[in-house]
């Protein structure tokens, strides 16, 4: 069954877009079009939209960005981002916080720090939203999403509303092992009380290791490839640095002199060129060693 997306445009007035251009949306600053773009207001509406193409669509969610890498042809299927009324951060108790999927990291950090709930110190220092953080179970500094997450609630492509509590989730390092088919709309987590002060100094740290460790203020989305846990005691960036002559770049796609697990759109990167550097250096990699690397970064395509 073909969806007729002239007609939703009807429907969703302003919401909904053709041919909608996504290289703004992504820290890479790499990308072309997408066939349909969908921005969320509510959650009725964002029901209403599913029922209407029925799963008759290829569908991506957007959150920040942060970790993904968008080809330069159309993307043909639809993009759908979540406004910010899902957004929004509550305290349900002393020790639980209810946050929608479309809340930064950051913010989450922030708000338990000013409630003075420790836990959830390293979210600070890293990008991307709420529901990419599920998604791929995100974490640094010894901590994952895993460790403070209660339970989340989402959406199928049919429009049914689900809850699925966390004791269910089936966490790996860097991978939460749930469907493609779920759009994230919040979760709950727990912390522990704890002095303010204590957190704001931890966060200091943390961000101060972070910069001195890490590229920052760049067109970059992040560590490129998870650590290979399961074949090697090295972390991924010994690995590059040992196979990998740094100085290699595909167009202006290149690797962060500061850490050579980032990659970096140096002014007008294309897919195609950093998706070459990937594909080289994970071929270098596995050449050197044995070892088979498998991106953390999302590719749209």
């Amino acid at each position: 069954m073909k969806i007729d997306l002239e007609e939703l445009i009807k429907e969703f007035s302003n919401n909904l877009k053709l041919n909608y251009d996504l290289k703004k949306k992504n820290w890479f600053n790499i990308g072309g079009k997408t066939k349909a773009f969908f921005k969320a207001d509510s959650l009725k509406e964002l029901i209403r939209f599913l029922k209407k193409i029925q799963n008759h669509e290829k569908i991506f969610v957007l959150g920040a960005g942060s970790n993904t890498l968008i080809t330069d042809k159309q993307f043909n299927g639809i993009v759908i981002k979540l406004s910010k009324n899902f957004n929004n951060i509550s305290l349900l108790n002393d020790e639980i916080i209810i946050a929608g999927s479309a809340v930064n990291d950051k913010s989450l950090s922030d708000f338990a720090m000013e409630n003075g709930l420790g836990g959830f110190e390293f979210l600070s220092c890293i990008p991307g939203t709420i529901g990419g953080g599920i998604k791929m179970n995100a974490g640094c500094f010894q901590r994952e999403f895993k460790d403070i997450l209660i339970s989340i609630q989402a959406i199928n492509k049919s429009g049914e509303i689900i809850n699925i509590p966390a004791k269910e989730m089936n966490f790996k390092y860097r991978d939460s092992r749930l469907s493609d088919e779920l759009i994230f709309l919040s979760a709950s987590f727990k912390g522990f009380k704890k002095d303010k002060d204590i957190i704001k100094r931890e966060i200091k740290i943390l961000k101060e290791k972070k910069e001195q460790a890490q590229p920052t203020r760049i067109k970059t989305s992040g560590s490129t490839f998870k650590n290979p846990i399961d074949q090697s005691d090295k972390k991924v960036w010994q690995l590059i640095k040992e196979s990998v002559p740094l100085e290699k770049s595909f167009g202006d796609a290149s690797i962060s002199e500061k850490h050579c697990n980032f990659f970096v759109n140096k002014g007008n990167a294309k897919f195609e060129d950093m998706k070459q550097l990937i594909n080289f250096v994970s071929e270098s990699v596995y050449k050197k060693t044995g070892i088979k690397l498998e991106t953390e970064i999302k590719i749209l395509e």
